[in-house]
């Protein structure tokens, strides 16, 4: 297990230099936006304007913070983006207008290669989170607590404190269990890779 503080991650503009994003992971490590297989990060949208597009690329975009957005992809439609910690998939190559409903958003965002081994689910839950990992060797599980207050226990560990936007990051498949305790919501990505 790994953890990885979001107090630690730097704000790096959008590819078409419209928000900004603070990267939580990547596969492989340390990949740029041209080269991962999966990328997960937290992207901050502050005004009216495009997306970035990312040729072959699925996402997976959960609001975590503000009122929502008015999404056009082209040749798809329009989708209305207005309840929070509800995951929206979509493709992230198809050009894409974004409307803001009022104000700044906050969105987790989670992308993955199309039509290869790389795949993304995404959950959120309300409440505690018991974990004992990776689901199956080839794959990551990472949880995000999306409000304040989670707490880690681990048989053997002193319970360690988790802020918002925090990760754990799972990959041995059998690692000790764990139990995240929440009131709020936390996300519980499962990605796969080769």
């Amino acid at each position: 297990m790994k953890l990885l503080r979001a107090a630690d991650r730097s704000a790096v503009p959008w590819k078409n230099g419209g928000g900004i994003t603070r990267e939580i992971a990547a596969r492989p490590e340390g990949a740029g936006s041209a080269d991962f297989g999966w990328r997960v990060s937290l992207a901050e949208v502050a005004a009216d304007g495009p997306f970035s597009a990312f040729p072959g690329v699925d996402r997976v975009l959960t609001m975590v913070e503000g009122e929502g957005m008015d999404l056009t992809l082209e040749g798809v439609g329009p989708r209305r983006v207005d309840a929070r910690f509800v995951p929206q998939r979509f493709p992230g190559d198809v050009p894409t207008g974004c409307r803001l409903l009022g104000g700044r958003v906050v969105n987790l965002n989670v992308m993955h290669r199309r039509g290869s081994s790389y795949a993304a689910e995404v959950e959120v839950v309300t409440g505690d989170v018991t974990t004992g990992g990776a689901p199956e060797p080839g794959s990551t599980r990472i949880v995000v607590p999306l409000d304040a207050g989670a707490v880690l226990r681990r048989r053997g560990d002193a319970p360690l404190e988790l802020e918002r936007y925090d990760a754990l990051v799972f990959t041995d498949p059998a690692p000790p269990p764990a139990l995240i305790r929440s009131e709020g919501r936390t996300a519980v990505l499962t990605l796969r890779h080769p």
